[in-house]
């Protein structure tokens, strides 16, 4: 037994907890004026995923430091979507060293280059089931990606474009010293894309792969082939000596994560492009430092694209004290809020 003197005493202290911190949860305000950088503050006052999207501003401004070379990565439709604009001004203002994205990203970025455009559409229509509307989509030549419409016409102005403008210059150096790398593909593609763009006077912007282009910055594409640029490249291949060579990427590649002092990995979404990026560090000495990964794959899958950042240090591609973070949500959300945050503090 325990006299009452004990008991009381023992009321009054505070269990011993080894792994609470006291930092209670505080409540974001929202008000009119407020500027993106200052509602990505608040976020940092509130929990779960607002808490995780204020981490990777954090983490995405130390990043974004000169001394720091940046591998972005995007996949999923962010060209398609609008998200274009974001990418190319990162590249032209510097934040971004190398690019491994998408066929399809690229496809759909030359399609805006040349003069077509993506249309905001509907997944379902009035009075028919979503199959239906599909069929009559195809009936109409449109093309659905969720509610965004593209007509099937600009895919033919797309091959007329490679075949006019980019494939021949190819052409003649796979010619001269054999099957070109992708990166001079998609440098190719890009030095075409400003220049139909400037000589037309297009109202949309040259984008992604002309920025890269003009910047020197490589793009990574390393399942071209899946994708309607991949496809018109082999077609192109079937009648000329062009030819691409998956391999030669690579040396480049690991080259820049070798010299790079310190090394942070921006990946939108999963697929090739993430692990593409990742994987990098495998063959360097260091590894990441920093990283933030948008995505909306969870990771109990065991699927690459929804793999935690603290999964890829057990492989060794992020050092053991790598600053990182995960954001689970759609990326046309947060990508364009974690950029403008972290643009307005180093800006």
């Amino acid at each position: 037994m325990t006299d009452d003197h004990d008991s009381a005493e023992d009321a009054g202290h505070e269990p011993e907890r080894e792994t609470f911190e006291h930092d209670p949860i505080g409540h974001a305000e929202a008000r009119a004026g407020m500027t993106v950088g200052e509602l990505a503050d608040e976020y940092g006052n509130a929990g779960v995923g607002a808490a995780n999207l204020h981490e990777a501003v954090d983490v995405t401004e130390a990043m974004f430091d000169d001394d720091v070379t940046v591998f972005f990565g995007l996949a999923g439709p962010m060209v398609p979507t609008g998200m274009r604009r974001i990418v190319a001004d990162l590249i032209r203002d510097g934040y971004i060293d190398a690019l491994i994205t998408t066929g399809a990203n690229l496809t759909h970025d030359s399609i805006e280059a040349i003069g077509g455009k993506h249309h905001h559409g509907c997944v379902e229509a009035e009075g028919k089931t979503e199959r239906e509307h599909d069929e009559t989509l195809r009936d109409e030549g449109v093309d659905r990606i969720y509610n965004v419409y593209l007509p099937q016409e600009y895919f033919a102005t797309f091959e007329s474009h490679l075949r006019e403008e980019v494939f021949p210059v190819l052409e003649a150096e796979a010619e001269e010293s054999g099957p070109v790398s992708i990166e001079r593909l998609t440098r190719e593609l890009g030095r075409a894309n400003a220049e139909i763009n400037e000589r037309e006077d297009i109202e949309e912007g040259p984008g992604i792969a002309a920025a890269a282009s003009e910047h020197d910055v490589p793009i990574y594409c390393p399942a071209v082939q899946d994708s309607v640029l991949g496809l018109q490249a082999w077609m192109y291949s079937q009648t000329s000596s062009f030819s691409l060579d998956a391999l030669a990427d690579m040396t480049a590649l690991t080259d820049l994560a070798f010299e790079a002092e310190e090394a942070g990995a921006f990946v939108v979404g999963g697929g090739v492009p993430k692990n593409f990026t990742l994987q990098t560090m495998l063959v360097a000495p260091g590894a990441y430092d920093y990283a933030v990964q948008l995505t909306m794959d969870p990771q109990q899958t065991g699927g690459l694209s929804g793999a935690t950042l603290e999964e890829a240090r057990s492989w060794g591609k992020l050092e053991t004290d790598a600053e990182n973070v995960s954001v689970y949500a759609d990326a046309t959300i947060t990508l364009p809020l974690v950029v403008a945050a972290t643009r307005e503090r180093l800006e």
